[in-house]
């Protein structure tokens, strides 16, 4: 089939690039001349497992194409995919206005009947707005096309993209258009082979299951992490907790760690849009609010750690806990906002070292894949060194930090810590290490909702 992808985006990139693999003919339309050359040559401006070679195969097999044309990418497809940026308005809101911008661009292109599907993930009443705008582009310019807009929304992990793509758990279409649902299940039919995985169902449905989805992850996510803050107070180890409650089968296992909040281009946006949504229809979401809220101050959690480490050795009786922090270093392992991704977007390190700079403090910063992303944010400034690895960040700092749970940070070496560092104190956002080994090895260890050992 003939598709196209406006945005060559995460979502846009990896859905090109799949779609591709499967023998689609696949044209990808950006209006980044800079980023489509670079595609092209089988650049890829992210980081995601797997995605470049996809990519290079299927440029080499005349599957996959990049553009900066709208007119090239409408007048080549039968189906077209909106997967531009849906950023946070001033008021938590998505701002629609690039899904807008292509579906006006659509309108004024297109010439007969095309399948336009929202990718993105976009609030509830955005395909009719969608329709409407294409509409009103057609009328101006006195043409007649029939189409149909269909929600498809995307349910991808960064760091697990592809697989998650190639095989879904479920492949939701939001339509009711007969023609349109027919197409669709043509385009996902080389991922539906081993059962059924379509779910069809009315658009506003769709829209809302995406968030949904999003949102009770995060749920989980700010539960677990309240948990973990009581733990701290009454004593108890939150991942012993973890366990006994994870047994349940009405609970299971996933998202349940407690860790130093969460944060990447998703669950942060979409709990804000939802309940951004709730209240323009006059609700008060009580539940997403609060998951916000206890997101943002868990991603202060490791500060908060820190000033009571140094609190307790501060015996000049300045009284003032940040004057003791002032002029320490601090290494910092993991940049990204989880594993297995170069994304720094609302991620608990930007917190943490910010905080840091403030109190006077110098980070040396390592992760496996965002030291680009990094040094993109902030530059070159004498508060932040990069360094090439993970030891090297150690050398002179008086403490460890880790925000992050990539599988290489998952051993400490208690040797090298002692031969680099001013003192073996580590405070574990992502509670990777075992306590009573901890105790074993000498080393002050700070962690979400266990005892610390100090």
């Amino acid at each position: 089939m003939k598709l196209s992808i406006f945005g060559t985006g995460y979502v846009g990139l990896v859905t090109g690039a799949c779609l591709a693999d499967v023998g689609h003919d696949v044209i990808c339309v950006d209006i980044d001349q800079s980023k489509i050359d670079s595609l092209k040559q089988g650049g890829i401006p992210i980081y995601e497992p797997g995605l470049e070679s996809v990519v290079k195969s299927n440029i080499a097999q005349g599957n996959l194409r990049f553009t900066t044309s709208a007119e090239e990418a409408v007048q080549h497809a039968e189906v077209i995919f909106i997967a531009v940026g849906t950023p946070p308005d001033e008021d938590g809101s998505a701002d629609l206005q690039y899904v807008m911008a292509v579906g006006e661009t659509i309108g004024q292109l297109m010439s007969n009947y095309k399948v336009i599907v929202n990718k993105s993930t976009v609030p509830v009443g955005t395909a009719d707005k969608v329709t409407a705008v294409i509409q009103q582009a057609l009328k101006e310019r006195n043409s007649v096309a029939e189409f149909d807009v269909v929600s498809n929304p995307e349910f991808l992990k960064e760091g697990a993209a592809l697989a998650d793509f190639m095989r879904p758990d479920r492949i939701v279409i939001g339509t009711s258009s007969d023609s349109a649902e027919s197409i669709m299940r043509e385009v996902y039919a080389p991922f539906n082979r081993n059962h059924e995985k379509i779910i069809v169902m009315d658009v506003r449905s769709s829209e809302l299951s995406k968030y949904a989805a999003n949102c009770m992850l995060a749920t989980k996510i700010s539960f677990m992490n309240e948990m973990a803050n009581i733990a701290g107070l009454v004593g108890a180890d939150i991942e012993n907790v973890r366990k006994g409650i994870g047994s349940d089968p009405r609970i299971g296992y996933h998202f349940i760690y407690a860790g130093c909040g969460y944060g990447g281009s998703c669950f942060p946006k979409d709990v804000q849009a939802l309940a951004q949504t709730a209240k323009q229809y006059g609700y008060v979401p009580g539940i997403l609010d609060a998951v916000e809220a206890v997101n943002t101050k868990q991603k202060e959690k490791l500060f908060e750690l820190i000033c009571k480490h140094y609190e307790v050795e501060t015996t000049t009786g300045k009284g003032n806990v940040t004057d003791s922090l002032k002029g320490k270093t601090f290494a910092l392992w993991g940049l990204a906002f989880k594993a297995n991704t170069d994304d720094m977007r609302e991620a608990p390190s930007r917190v943490l070292m910010e905080q840091l700079w403030a109190a006077g403090a110098k980070v040396q910063a390592y992760d496996p894949e965002a030291m680009e992303e990094a040094q993109r944010i902030y530059g070159s400034t004498d508060k932040l060194a990069l360094t090439g690895t993970k030891e090297s960040a150690l050398k002179g700092a008086d403490a460890l930090v880790i925000c992050t749970e990539w599988k290489s940070f998952k051993t400490l070496n208690a040797e090298i810590l002692a031969s680099n560092m001013k003192d073996m104190v580590v405070f574990d956002g992502r509670n990777l290490f075992n306590l009573a080994k901890m105790l074993e090895q000498g080393v002050k260890y700070y962690s979400i909702g266990r005892p610390s050992i100090c």
